[in-house]
């Protein structure tokens, strides 16, 4: 393996020793009970049966038949979610075919980015996965379930229900994906309309004509943002049926992979053919696969925030400077958009998953000796054509596109911030300009649209982190951005807020740490300070005088911000969570009371 694959998860092992050996040693308690219907008393055993049918209730009472929970993240909503609507049915039903019961044990709410993106409800979203890792936990607490199988693909979704199970480690669980939608317009061309509106070239026509072509039916959107990336990862990980993650909804093969799913989830449960269950799954090693697979892809900046989380459920502490130091080592395998012009499906026909996992495996970038829910190991899913499909999507790691990863940590006097350089052009990867200082991504567009922005300038937008108004993500300013850089302006942006995992060509420092609520070195910016944004150095700086800087008063929310974040649209019933949260390296996480070092 890489020395320095090998020497980030060793640091990861010794610093999460102590939290790592409590959680497995829960898990282990949790494991050696007796079934749920043998512990239980009559009336919750009668309680928790008592809609199942006479076959089924024979079954797992008498005959103790294996029993699966399924959790679901099934709504309307969602494209990428609406194809769940069926899949109780067929779960059901490969269930009693195996011999054995499966229940929906809960659905967890989902929530779509694309629908609430620059509006209030966005400010809910990141809070939104905490909310689906307790959801999770509601109905898997029914505890008389021996494997547990869970459905969701999008942004906080999958993130959420992997939280959530992970503190229901002693269960094995399969996650089932749903599949992408079929390609329509292009990302590429979508964006130029996006652009042209913002320039006010074309109309509200237009625009909405190109995003329904673009967005056209079930499945997920088809940009390599967070939800694709989750998938990804799955595989990574080893989490899904291998090979699941970019089939069509209504491709036949769907169907064959989610009953597969089920096949597997009764294979590794507690006596079945091979005990796994995700608590002992998921260790350091799995943790740095992910990470690996996310840099080596060009996937989502959020995973910066929710694999920090991700890990801390199953007792494992990371940190951005995991991330840092393992993207220096891993090369980057696939261009699909926004890294490039391709969509997953190029991505999927040109090898996919499987081809990275085999590439990363071979380099000596992955840990191959890992559990996984599939009987060959994680090995299974790394199968692929020997060579890509297409080599301007795909390619192996002897040949990459760069020789580092997409993700770059940056630091410097105005804290700690995260940069997907994979898809920020090379000469935009040094931006050093006056500030503009935003309170809101509504002052920038204002701006933008009263022609105040066209020049050179480093965007601060600011008070947009966790504990200020839920860090929400700031997609909507990627076209006027755009635009300004594609009229010869260098132009970046510094934010404590999130972005988009569709967003990429202009330089964005996101995730600034500590938030400027917190006084973090956001909130001491002026207008006209040069700002250096060097993403080849991984530096971000306010070139100020030290002493200026240290004696500048930081600047605070001001009162009516603060009013409207906290209030309408459901605003109010997410208070404790903008109060209790940790900051954005420490996964933004709402449950935990002992943050770590």
């Amino acid at each position: 393996m890489k020395p320095a694959l090998v020497e980030v998860t060793q640091r990861i092992r010794e610093r999460s020793a102590a939290p790592r050996s409590a959680y497995l040693a829960r898990v282990q308690a949790a494991a050696e009970r007796p079934r749920g219907a043998e512990r239980m008393g009559c009336a919750n055993v009668a309680h928790a049966f008592a809609a199942l049918p006479a076959g089924d209730k024979l079954r797992v009472v008498a005959e103790r038949a294996p029993n699966i929970g399924v959790v679901t993240a099934y709504n309307d909503m969602l494209s990428a979610h609406q194809p769940y609507e069926g899949f109780p049915a067929v779960i059901r039903d490969e269930a009693r075919r195996q011999g054995a019961t499966a229940q929906v044990a809960g659905g967890v709410p989902a929530m779509c980015d694309g629908v609430t993106q620059g509006l209030p409800g966005m400010e809910l979203s990141l809070f939104s996965r905490d909310t689906i890792a307790m959801g999770t936990a509601i109905a898997l607490t029914h505890d008389v379930f021996d494997a547990a199988l869970l459905l969701g693909v999008c942004d906080k979704i999958v993130p959420g229900l992997l939280i959530g199970a992970l503190h229901f480690g002693h269960l094995p669980c399969v996650f089932v994906p749903a599949g992408p939608m079929s390609s329509g317009l292009s990302n590429t061309e979508k964006s130029k309309v996006r652009e042209q509106f913002a320039l006010g070239r074309v109309g509200r026509d237009e625009l909405l004509a190109a995003e329904s072509a673009a967005y056209h039916g079930p499945g997920t959107c088809t940009f390599y943002g967070t939800a694709n990336s989750n998938q990804m990862l799955m595989e990574a990980m080893g989490l899904h049926v291998p090979g699941a993650a970019f089939v069509h909804p209504h491709d036949g093969r769907r169907e064959a992979l989610t009953r597969e799913a089920v096949r597997t989830a009764l294979a590794i449960r507690r006596g079945g053919e091979r005990f796994t269950p995700i608590g002992r799954l998921v260790d350091e090693r799995v943790i740095v696969n992910a990470m690996v697979a996310l840099l080596a892809t060009g996937g989502s900046t959020n995973h910066l925030i929710h694999w920090v989380a991700v890990a801390r459920a199953a007792g494992i502490l990371i940190d951005w400077t995991d991330f840092g130091d393992l993207s220096k080592a891993t090369p980057l395998l696939a261009r699909v958009y926004p890294n490039g012009s391709a969509d997953v499906n190029q991505f999927q026909a040109a090898g996919g998953p499987g081809f990275v996992i085999r590439e990363l495996l071979d380099a000596g970038l992955m840990h191959a000796d890992v559990a996984s829910v599939a009987a060959d190991g994680l090995r299974a899913y790394g199968r692929a054509p020997a060579d890509s499909g297409d080599d301007g999507v795909l390619r192996g790691a002897a040949r990459p596109f760069s020789a580092e990863g997409g993700l770059k940590l940056l630091t410097g006097n105005l804290g700690r911030a995260v940069i997907k350089v994979s898809a920020v052009p090379a000469d935009r990867h040094v931006v050093e300009a006056p500030a503009r200082v935003f309170e809101s991504q509504q002052a920038l567009q204002a701006a933008f649209e009263a022609g105040e922005l066209a020049r050179d300038f480093v965007a601060v937008v600011r008070f947009q982190g966790p504990r200020a108004n839920g860090m929400p993500e700031l997609h909507k300013l990627t076209p006027p951005l755009a635009v300004l850089q594609g009229q010869g302006f260098k132009v970046a942006l510094v934010t404590d807020g999130r972005m988009s995992g569709a967003s990429g060509k202009v330089p964005a420092a996101i995730h600034a740490s500590p938030e400027a609520l917190d006084q973090g070195p956001l909130a001491r910016v002026h207008d006209g300070d040069t700002v250096r944004l060097d993403a080849v150095a991984g530096t971000l700086d306010a070139l100020v005088d030290a002493a200026e800087w240290a004696a500048r008063t930081p600047a605070k929310i001001t009162e009516a911000a603060a009013d409207t974040n906290a209030h309408g649209l459901g605003r109010e019933l997410f208070g404790g969570l903008r109060r209790n949260v940790l900051g954005a390296e420490q996964g933004a996480c709402t449950w935990l009371n002992d943050p770590p070092p």
